[in-house]
């Protein structure tokens, strides 16, 4: 199974963020403008935590809030869940799923390298006939 550096090896590994301090509305554009689902809130160089289009949703519309003035800090979720470049991708998917999380920042020691979405680990999982092998057998097992 492939490992998330060989994934980001092939794909790249830009990280998308913001500041606790941003704007929602400045969240928003660019998370549409780089057709993601969420960005790393970062201090410094630090993980904070993770805002994603389902906060802005659940946050910001639902409460009827305005984008322009709600601040980045007060929708982001916490407790976010990071994993090392040497784990698998198939291993991410388990953990997204069973956190019920889309993206799983990846780090390098202290230093964020990228962002794992969960459609980039099914693309994988899907590419990779003995994964689905073994996922058909389990369930069959279980």
């Amino acid at each position: 199974m492939e490992s998330v550096s060989q994934l980001f090896k092939a794909k790249g590994n830009t990280v998308l963020s913001i500041g606790q301090g941003g704007s929602v509305l400045v969240a928003v554009k660019r998370i549409a403008q780089k057709s993601t689902g969420a960005l790393l809130v970062l201090e410094g160089e630090q993980i904070d935590d993770i805002v994603s289009d389902r906060d802005y949703a659940r946050r910001v519309i639902l409460h009827g809030r305005a984008s322009h003035n709600t601040e980045v800090r007060e929708i982001m979720s916490s407790n976010v869940h990071t994993v090392g470049l040497a784990r698998t991708v198939e291993d991410c998917m388990a953990l997204m799923t069973a956190k019920g999380i889309r993206h799983l920042p990846v780090v390098d020691g202290r230093h964020v390298v990228s962002m794992l979405s969960i459609v980039d680990s099914v693309k994988v999982v899907i590419a990779d006939p003995q994964v689905t092998t073994r996922q058909l057998e389990s369930h069959i097992h279980a």
